[in-house]
């Protein structure tokens, strides 16, 4: 009958039987043993192997955020717009130099165009045509009307340059 308790368990397990046992098996298992041994000791590695390769790291911590401001939070608004017209001024500077640069560089695609043959007008008349056609479709695309300004104000009402 089943008896319960740890003495009781005890009292029936002996490693003396569990190594007798396994002589016992391992001697008529026969010639073919040795490659399920292989086979035990790959997969047992194996589960090993893998996990021992198993990371339990926690999620990385979470940056923190630095804020920096290049201004002083008590500026007036006169300073403000100070400094927006001294940057609209340096704005324009910078693209007055780029199209000088660019008319340059224009200018010295006109010179090879010519020397090597090409009609230079016709090329810069349909790039002018392909350029007004992209705007054109451009301005339809976002719902724009291509009325023409009476003046420059009119066509630019919040003074932008």
């Amino acid at each position: 009958m089943l008896t319960v308790g740890k003495s009781a368990f005890w009292r029936n397990v002996h490693p003396t039987g569990a190594i007798g046992d396994f002589v016992a098996v391992w001697r008529t298992a026969g010639k073919r043993r040795w490659p399920f041994v292989a086979l035990a000791l790959a997969m047992t590695t194996g589960v090993f192997y893998v996990i021992a390769g198993e990371s339990w790291r926690g999620p990385p911590k979470r940056p923190s955020v630095v804020y920096i401001n290049s201004w002083t939070a008590n500026r007036s608004d006169a300073e403000i717009a100070r400094t927006n017209a001294e940057n609209q001024l340096l704005q324009d500077e910078l693209r007055a130099e780029q199209a000088k640069r660019d008319a340059k560089i224009k200018d010295i695609y006109r010179t090879l165009g010519k020397v090597s043959g090409m009609d230079v007008a016709r090329i810069e008349a349909d790039a002018k045509a392909d350029a007004a056609r992209e705007k054109a479709a451009h301005d339809k695309a976002i719902g724009l009307t291509t009325a023409p300004a009476a003046n420059a104000r009119e066509a630019n009402p919040v003074g932008q340059r």
